[in-house]
């Protein structure tokens, strides 16, 4: 009989052990240690474009014909896709430069996309117009790009058009963590120009719209490690667990009762 409580004991022990609490599911738990009141994100800083990224930039006039040659795009393109924007944006080289036509190479290498644009405007009103040509320059990253791997929904490379982008934004975009996915531990991978440096953040804790991967930038990778229960393979709810358990037993009862 004790036995038989054991037993009863160890299996109730694994069922409970074997599945996700859930709160190890909820985000942007208040844990405490956190005032809600007075969460502001003071993390977001703008961003200095790097090698490789792709800038759409358009120059407007008064007299558009006079800008024409200074474009790079269509104007019948209204809705500009991820592949015309490869094609037709100016993708910064390894030396830090863009190529516009006329101007020719223009460094943008550490500057944000706003001091690119009054950059490009006072070359233009230096060299080439006057203030009552009433010019109009717009530039912006051509989409805001970044990579979820690991226990997501949807894993890829994903392009938003939008300037700025919170991780739980890029993760419901992948279609939000699966169960057995750890939002206690998410790891960031920043690109710096100076090489890639790793940050970690705690998405079931309120402090983490405090954290300075809160808000991503572009060409952020951000991975998804899985939790020990998808490694047992016992199942990620309580039934399950008990499905896996019986299954199981079932296994041994009949391979016993075959050897005997």
């Amino acid at each position: 009989m004790n036995y038989r409580i054991l037993y009863i004991l160890f299996f109730i022990g694994i069922v409970f052990t074997s599945c996700v609490p859930t709160k190890d599911l909820i985000y942007l738990q208040n844990k405490g240690n956190t005032d809600s009141s007075n969460i502001v994100a003071t993390n977001i800083k703008p961003y200095r474009l790097q090698t490789n990224d792709i800038l759409n930039v358009t120059i407007k006039a008064l007299d558009e014909r006079l800008v024409e040659m200074f474009n790079n795009t269509s104007k019948a393109q209204l809705s500009p896709t991820i592949e015309s924007l490869f094609f037709n944006g100016y993708t910064i080289d390894d030396h830090g430069n863009i190529r516009i036509p006329v101007l020719g190479e223009v460094n943008v290498l550490g500057f944000t996309a706003e001091e690119v644009r009054k950059k490009i405007e006072e070359r233009l009103l230096d060299e080439y117009f006057k203030a009552n040509a009433q010019l109009f320059v717009n530039v912006k990253l051509a989409g805001f790009r970044y990579t979820v791997n690991g226990e997501v929904v949807s894993p890829g490379s994903k392009v938003l058009y939008q300037d700025k982008v919170n991780i739980l934004e890029a993760i419901a975009n992948s279609g939000d963590i699966t169960v057995t996915g750890d939002r206690k531990d998410v790891i960031v991978i920043r690109q710096f120009p100076q090489g890639a440096e790793t940050f970690r953040i705690d998405l079931t804790d309120a402090n983490a719209m405090k954290s300075n991967v809160y808000y991503l930038q572009p060409n952020d990778y951000i991975y998804i490690k899985p939790l020990k229960q998808k490694t047992w393979g016992t199942g990620k709810t309580g039934i399950e667990s008990l499905g896996t358990i019986i299954t199981i037993l079932s296994l041994a009862t009949t391979t016993f009762l075959l050897l005997k």
